[in-house]
């Protein structure tokens, strides 16, 4: 956090093929040693699988399933007295879908399918359903988040 002034957000140039802002943030979340096209090529490859396996719009089910992950709160930890406590907070929305979008990756990566064009469409899918290991990522955290809940005093 800057001491001095507001960092200005930056323009985030939509993708070529679905002219979504989302999908240019995903793809440059997988992108690694800044190959951003061999990332496009991996996620426009999973639309395509999840295309065939849902017959449904891509596009549609990765929103879906982005919005099944977003976590709406969080604990951060804060000192108070000599003893650490765990203080849920609220999530902004860019925080959220950064956090959705990397849980998702992570746990694509995880998974024992082969290529990850196919792990990323499983997580997709299993993400969009409700289930899969990103979901539940999410509901740890909000459990977390709702135990510590007598704490929220600390919050600042």
């Amino acid at each position: 956090m800057p001491r001095r002034r507001e960092v200005p957000e930056r323009m985030i140039i939509p993708d070529a093929k679905y002219k979504s802002k989302l999908v240019s943030k995903f793809i440059a979340s997988i992108m690694r040693d800044g190959k951003k096209s061999v990332a496009e090529g991996l996620l426009y490859t999973a639309f395509d699988t999840i295309e065939e396996k849902a017959k449904k719009p891509p596009l549609e089910i990765f929103e879906h399933a982005l919005e099944n992950v977003k976590p709406m709160i969080e604990v951060k930890s804060r000192r108070v007295g000599g003893s650490t406590y765990q203080v849920p907070t609220e999530i902004r929305p860019s925080r959220r879908t950064a956090l959705g979008i990397r849980w998702v990756i992570s746990f694509a990566r995880s998974r024992p399918e082969k290529g990850f064009a196919s792990k990323l469409a499983a997580e997709l899918l299993d993400a969009a359903n409700g289930r899969g290991a990103s979901v539940k990522k999410r509901e740890d955290t909000h459990k977390m988040a709702e135990a510590n809940k007598a704490f929220a005093h600390y919050r600042w």
